[in-house]
C-alpha cells in the first residue's frame, strides 16, 4: 500500500506537465480524426515526392543535372568572392531595416490607439498611405526620387533598406496595434481606476501582456521582410540573389542550379529565425508565469504573519 501512495505523485506530475504542453487552439483529435490525419499526411508526403521526382525527371531531360553546372558551387572562390558578399549585404540590409522598422511599428502602433486625435490620425495617415504602396513602387521612389527631387544620391541599400522600413514598419504598426487591443479592456480600466497615468497604463500593464501576443506575428513579418530584400535586384543591389541569378549565371550558364542553391540558402536563414523566434517566445511566456505557493492554515504552526515568511506560533 506504501508503494502505491508513493508512486501517484509522479504520475499525477506527468499528467500536468503533459497538460501544459497541450494547445488551447487545438482540440486533442479523437480515433477518427487521428486516422483521417495520418491518411491526409502520407498522401501529402506521396505528392511532394512525386513532385520532387517530375522535377527531378525534367532537369534531367533539360542537362541541368550535368556535374559541370553544379561544380562551381564546390570550388571556394565562388564562395568567397560570390555567394558570401551577397549574403553579407542582404543580412545587413535585413538587419538595419528590421532595428528601424520594429520601433518605427511601435510608435505609429501605439500612436494609432492615442486619445490625442491629431496624434491619432496622423498616426493612422501615415500607416495607412505606406502600407498601401507595393514596396518595389517605394524602392524605386526612393532610389531615383531622392536625386530628381531633393538632389541626393541614394545608394541601392539605402534605397531597399527604406522602403522595408516604411513598408514593414507600417505593417507592424498595426501588428502592435492589434496586439496591444487583444488585452482585456477590464485590465487598462482598473489600472487607471487605482490611479495610474494611460503612458503607465501602456508601459507598465498593456506592452508586457501584448508583446507576448505579437510576437509570433511580428517574428513572421520579419521573415517576409528579410525575404523582401530579394526586390533589390532590380536596382542592382548587390544581394544574394543578385549573386545566384546573375552574376554566378553570366559566368557558369547555370541558371536553374544557381537558383536552387541560393533558395536552399534563404530557405535555411528563414527556418534559423523561426527557431529564434520560437525561442524567444517561449521564454517570453516562461518569464511571466507565477507559481502559487500553498499558505498554511492560521492555526498551523508554520503560519505566515503578515506574508513576510516570518513564523509564527498559534495562540494558546
Amino acid at each position: 500500500m506504501t508503494a502505491v501512495t508513493a508512486e501517484r505523485p509522479p504520475a499525477r506530475k506527468r499528467r500536468v506537465e503533459s497538460s501544459e504542453n497541450v494547445s488551447v487552439l487545438y482540440d486533442i483529435p479523437g480515433p477518427k480524426a487521428r486516422i483521417r490525419n495520418n491518411v491526409l499526411t502520407v498522401l501529402v508526403v506521396l505528392a511532394v515526392l512525386f513532385a520532387v521526382y517530375v522535377m527531378v525527371t525534367k532537369l534531367g531531360e533539360k542537362n541541368q543535372l550535368n556535374a559541370d553546372l553544379w561544380t562551381p558551387f564546390l570550388r571556394g572562390d565562388v564562395w568567397i568572392n560570390l555567394i558570401l558578399p551577397g549574403l553579407v549585404n542582404t543580412l545587413s540590409a535585413a538587419a538595419v531595416a528590421a532595428l528601424i522598422a520594429v520601433p518605427f511599428g511601435f510608435v505609429f502602433g501605439i500612436g494609432r490607439l492615442s486619445a490625442n486625435a491629431w496624434i491619432r490620425r496622423s498616426s493612422g495617415a501615415v500607416v495607412e498611405f505606406f502600407r498601401a504602396i507595393p514596396l518595389l513602387i517605394m524602392i524605386f521612389a526612393v532610389m531615383f526620387g531622392g536625386s530628381a527631387v531633393f538632389g541626393l544620391t541614394v545608394t541601392p541599400f539605402w534605397a531597399v533598406v527604406i522602403g522595408l522600413v516604411l513598408y514593414n514598419g507600417s505593417v507592424l504598426a498595426e501588428i502592435v496595434r492589434a496586439g496591444i487591443l487583444s488585452i482585456p479592456r477590464g485590465q487598462s480600466e482598473a489600472a487607471l481606476a487605482v490611479g495610474l497615468r494611460p503612458g503607465q497604463v501602456m508601459r507598465m500593464i498593456l506592452l508586457p501582456q501584448a508583446v507576448t501576443v505579437m510576437m509570433p506575428a511580428i517574428v513572421a513579418q520579419l521573415v517576409v521582410l528579410l525575404k523582401d530584400t530579394a526586390l533589390g535586384f532590380i536596382v542592382s543591389f548587390e544581394d544574394l540573389l543578385n549573386a545566384g541569378a546573375r552574376v554566378l549565371p553570366s559566368n557558369f550558364n547555370n541558371i536553374i542550379p544557381a537558383v536552387i542553391v541560393i533558395a536552399i540558402i534563404y530557405i535555411i536563414i528563414n527556418v534559423m529565425v523561426g527557431a529564434v523566434a520560437t525561442w524567444l517566445e517561449r521564454r517570453s511566456r516562461r518569464s511571466r508565469k507565477t507559481a502559487a505557493k500553498p499558505i498554511a492554515r492560521p492555526d498551523s504552526p508554520t503560519a505566515v504573519e503578515g506574508g513576510l515568511g516570518t513564523p509564527t506560533t498559534p495562540a494558546p
